[in-house]
């Protein structure tokens, strides 16, 4: 029996087999202006048709989840009293965090009984999805939703994510570099490697040449802050490059045996803004 109800969305990147207690909100995007919904399981996801369309020149242009939808899953179980705890998606990259705030603060006020908490997560793939496992079992466990809704915001800065690019012309798309940084970038192979900060912001923490030094320097990241924890969860997510996600798990291994390794494709969300070839760590640490 669950505590209260745990809901995420399909940024969250979560496979099916780590989906018990959670429920997935649907998501839109478009392609090349035809609508694509995504009901969040990432298993539905054709990663490879997806960021080979990338390359190709696909338009992807992705939107927020309203408060409507928000208010649509919400309101049955807030008329019945129940709890909910929704972990969303960074607020500094997306306004899908204040349109649940909205809903939030809308149906306690309408429906006092009943108790919503927002999680902003200051992260994105599995920097929320690793948040909303967190709350699952707390849930599982029979933690309050109050207590939980303290513990899991405690917990954000500890919700560890690092990633690289291989292509810097995404981001300059999204205005994350400049022009001139990108096409130097390109020319040199420099290959940045980057975080969601304190206030969820994407930043470039360092810069190295080459995909191999890339991926070494995030193998040292997670060297560096990992927590030996009960938690050994580590989630790694790719834009279609299974190879690098397997050389990147097996180093991960080779710090930790007990590492707990997700991999899965990247999804499409904010895989519009970083590309094919990102790969990404997460994971639980001492801060970001």
């Amino acid at each position: 029996m669950m505590s209260f109800h745990v809901f995420a969305d399909g940024t969250a990147n979560l496979p099916k087999q780590l989906l018990e207690g959670i429920t997935l909100l649907p998501c839109s995007y478009l392609v090349n202006d035809n609508q694509v919904t995504y009901t969040g399981d990432i298993e539905d996801f054709n990663g490879h048709e997806y960021y080979e369309g990338l390359k190709n020149g696909d338009k992807i242009k992705t939107s927020l989840l309203n408060t409507a939808l928000f208010l649509d899953y919400f309101t049955p179980l807030a008329q019945k009293g129940e709890d909910i705890i929704y972990v969303a998606m960074s607020s500094g990259i997306s306004g899908t965090y204040n349109a649940a705030i909205n809903a939030a603060n809308e149906l306690m006020e309408e429906y006092p009984d009943s108790f919503i908490h927002i999680v902003d997560s200051h992260g994105c793939g599995f920097g929320n999805g690793i948040l909303a496992l967190k709350a699952a079992k707390l849930s599982k466990d029979g933690v309050s939703c109050k207590e939980a809704a303290k513990i899991l915001d405690e917990a954000v800065p500890h919700a560890c994510q690092y990633f690289t690019v291989d292509d810097l012309n995404f981001l300059k798309n999204t205005g994350r570099v400049s022009g001139v940084t990108a096409q130097i970038g390109t020319i040199l192979n420099i290959k940045p490697i980057l975080f969601g900060d304190s206030t969820g912001h994407i930043i470039s923490c360092s810069k190295v040449r080459g995909r191999n030094n890339a991926i070494k320097a995030i193998v040292n990241k997670y060297a560096e802050k990992r927590m030996d924890t009960e938690d050994q969860t580590v989630c790694i997510s790719h834009g279609d490059c299974l190879e690098d996600a397997n050389k990147l798990a097996q180093m991960v291994k080779d710090i930790n045996p007990k590492a707990n390794i997700t991999i899965s494709q990247h999804e499409p969300f904010s895989g519009a803004h970083v590309g094919p070839g990102m790969l990404g760590l997460f994971f639980w640490g001492t801060e970001r």
